[in-house]
């Protein structure tokens, strides 16, 4: 039984999840290793991160096409091989890790109250959509024997599809944010993407708009939530999951 699915599909949770949305990335370099171990420091109950494949073909986690926002370095990611990414200071001299690393790290360790550590890979070759990155994915989730503690989402309703096919056992999430075309927001293909969540941006949300999802069967979790108004207004709503920056601060308003 995947973890992820240890919420009823049909009501609110008793408080939602806590995600590090890119780990802990209010306080630390967004999706590095120091980002992680402090999300899981901060209690959180697991983290987002996002996946891509280096040029040499490697999953290296990493949100941006290109490498120049997050490092002192340039350049596009899957134009640049591993050893290329290692030279790369990611902030505060932390490296930009492959998701094998990631599970070799956090894999075996376990959020305070005794609660399996979560990851949400969210697969992101949306520049380079025949990569190969969706299979080399679950080959690497599969290698660590995690798959129990992944759920993996996307903004690409087809990449979702070719996960649904490739580990049907892997639950997944559809991403969208009110400002996509009405086709995407509104998620007219979900019938060809088999899919358990659905991660609408923090904005779109309302009580009904939950009640709506659960009645169809399922589950609601949102991003990126870092104010605590924010936080407060879609406990009320009966999210699953809340997504953000500092899971320290969102551990404060859900009160555990």
């Amino acid at each position: 039984m995947n973890h992820w699915m240890d919420f009823s599909h049909t009501q609110p949770p008793a408080r939602p999840l806590v995600i590090g949305h890119r780990g802990a990335s209010a306080h630390a370099p967004e999706n590095t290793l120091a980002s992680f171990r402090l999300a899981l420091d901060q209690g959180a109950d697991g983290i987002e991160f996002d996946v891509k494949r280096s040029q040499s073909g490697e999953v290296v986690i990493m949100h941006d096409v290109s490498v120049d926002r997050t490092t002192n370095g340039s350049g596009n990611v899957h134009q640049l091989s591993l050893h290329q990414l290692r030279q790369l200071d990611a902030g505060n001299g932390e490296h930009v890790p492959t998701l094998d690393e990631l599970f070799e790290e956090l894999g075996a360790r376990d959020a305070a109250r005794g609660r399996p550590f979560l990851f949400n890979v969210e697969v992101t070759n949306y520049t380079t959509p025949q990569d190969g990155l969706e299979q080399v994915v679950i080959e690497v989730v599969r290698r660590h024997n995690i798959s129990e503690r992944v759920m993996f989402s996307s903004f690409n309703p087809l990449s979702v599809r070719k996960l649904s096919q490739l580990a049907p056992e892997i639950p997944r999430g559809i991403l969208y944010s009110g400002d996509m075309p009405i086709h995407l927001r509104n998620v007219w293909l979900a019938p060809f993407m088999p899919h358990q969540f659905r991660h609408p941006q923090l904005k779109m949300v309302t009580a009904d708009y939950v009640q709506k999802l659960l009645q169809k069967g399922l589950r609601v979790n949102t991003w990126t939530v870092n104010e605590p108004v924010d936080m407060r207004h879609l406990i009320k709503c009966g999210v699953n999951v809340l997504m953000g920056d500092s899971p320290k601060t969102m551990k404060e308003v859900t009160g555990d």
